[in-house]
């Protein structure tokens, strides 16, 4: 087996002597790159942020910006990554680097005072500079969102980093006066090569292991002799509980790789989404073929952590709080769980058992989320949170309705936040199904909707308040739906 290294800026270096819980943050701070910051440590902050080579969407490769504090170092094995000192062009003997068209908006538009979390903005905003499909408007003018810039910049990029005393606006002023990469651009050109291989690691120090097999049946082989082994695909929760409550495992299996676990097909009469594809590339790759899970994306976390984060992963912890549930609750989806033994499909419905129990037995993985066609036409996600983004939901409520000649013919509601498990508002549904879609219906099935879960005091929310945004829900899409047909 080779030694484990990791290629930064350009350089490879061993990642021995570093523990396997090792953070891609601490990983780069003891080895004088500084300018990768921890401000939360737990994925909410982006100071952290970094680019990683990774296979990409449009082009061979694309630059995805990611939380340098939840990834282990060893999770990164023979891949490459990019920090905001590698941005910077070496300049001649004696004179200092020429800044990274981004770094020299920055600098020039006054979007950093204190400067500890600008390098975290620069490399997020480098991962966007670098997205293939960004174009630039013809006319200023044809922009109208206030998030989306003249040059094609997606604001939504910078989400999941937070700055306290510079203000967003010269954040913002530099993000839509960047200009598009020139064909010199050593880090753009690197986009038309194949991104390095995922390679198989076996990384030991100190009494503890981080594991990664080739394929899938190595894998389940090696649940199956290590059943008490940490999974993890992009460590967006892992990271959390290695960095804030100190937790450790003996050995850690990465899943994230595996091409069995990185399909998405779509057929005739389903959508199979593999479980380790991230949430970005699921995102790009549907282009809103699924208009309820288009319409969560933007919602979830922040682009730093989409772009880490599986459907897998958000499902096997078991979160009640989770947002994909919810959705694919209401888009009747079934997990696909493999072992070493084979593999079964379970209804999504039935896979929650309580609180963060599901069915899933031990040596088995989340393979695939199996989503049926034809779609319900009738959508909506409504996260009710105290941030717009980057944060947990108090409640959410997934809407799939089948409504033909006036009448709801299927109801399909996923709930989240107001039960120990993730939930279908089946008695809702029932109140619906086969009633004219009109206020009266939608009204008394809003007051149902109230006392659907067992709803909670703490400190997101009240239970009185988880219930009446639950009958807010249901008269928010019938308000929606009318007003669309009447337009």
């Amino acid at each position: 087996m080779v030694a484990a290294r990791i290629t930064v800026n350009g350089k490879e270096a061993p990642i021995s002597p570093a523990a396997p819980n090792t953070t891609v943050l601490a990983f780069l701070r003891e080895r004088g790159l500084t300018g990768t910051k921890e401000g939360c440590a737990e994925g909410e902050c982006g100071a952290c942020s970094v680019l990683v080579a990774r296979p990409g969407v449009n082009r061979p490769t694309d630059w995805v910006a990611v939380n340098a504090c939840l990834v282990p170092v060893a999770a990164l094995d023979g891949q490459e990554i990019i920090t905001s000192e590698g941005l910077a062009t070496a300049g001649e003997p004696g004179k200092p680097p020429t800044l990274h068209p981004v770094q020299e908006e920055m600098a020039v538009r006054g979007g950093s005072q204190c400067g500890y979390c600008t390098p975290g903005f620069v490399c997020s905003m480098a991962a966007e500079y670098y997205r293939p499909d960004r174009c630039a408007h013809a006319d200023p003018a044809d922009s109208t969102d206030h998030e989306q810039g003249p040059n094609g910049f997606d604001l939504h990029a910078l989400s999941g980093n937070l700055c306290r005393c510079t203000g967003y606006r010269p954040i913002r002023d530099a993000a839509f006066a960047v200009g598009m990469p020139t064909d010199e651009d050593p880090l753009a050109q690197r986009r038309e090569q194949s991104p390095p291989a995922p390679v198989a690691t076996e990384y030991a120090q100190d009494d503890s292991e981080f594991l990664r097999k080739s394929t899938l049946a190595e894998t389940l082989q090696l649940l199956r002799e290590r059943p008490d082994a940490v999974v993890v695909a992009g460590s967006t929760d892992w990271g959390v509980e290695v960095n804030i409550r100190s937790r450790r495992a003996d050995c850690v299996i990465a899943i994230d790789r595996l091409s069995e676990l990185r399909e998405l097909r779509v057929e005739s009469d389903h959508i199979e989404i593999g479980a380790a594809l991230t949430l970005t590339e699921i995102e790009r790759h549907l282009d809103g073929g699924i208009p309820l899970l288009a319409e969560l994306f933007p919602q979830f976390a922040s682009r730093l952590i989409r772009n880490t984060a599986t459907l897998g992963g958000n499902l096997g912890t078991g979160s009640p709080i989770g947002d994909s549930p919810p959705v694919l609750l209401a888009l009747e989806a079934s997990v696909v769980l493999a072992g070493a033994d084979g593999q079964r499909e379970v209804p999504l419905a039935d896979y929650f058992t309580g609180y963060r129990q599901s069915v899933r037995r031990p040596g088995e993985l989340i393979r695939a989320v199996r989503i049926p066609r034809p779609l319900s036409p009738v959508t909506a996600f409504h996260k009710i949170a105290k941030r717009r983004f980057d944060d947990i939901s108090s409640v959410a409520i997934a809407f799939a309705l089948d409504v033909e000649d006036g009448i709801v013919r299927k109801a399909r509601i996923g709930l989240g936040g107001v039960a120990a498990t993730p939930i279908r508002a089946l008695t809702t549904e029932a109140a619906l199904e086969g009633r004219p879609w009109a206020a009266e219906t939608v009204e008394a099935a809003a007051r149902v909707l109230q006392a659907e879960g067992t709803p909670m005091d703490d400190h997101r929310a009240s239970a009185a308040y988880r219930s009446a945004m639950l009958g807010q829900s249901l008269l928010k899409l019938y308000a929606r739906t009318t007003e669309a047909v009447s337009s």
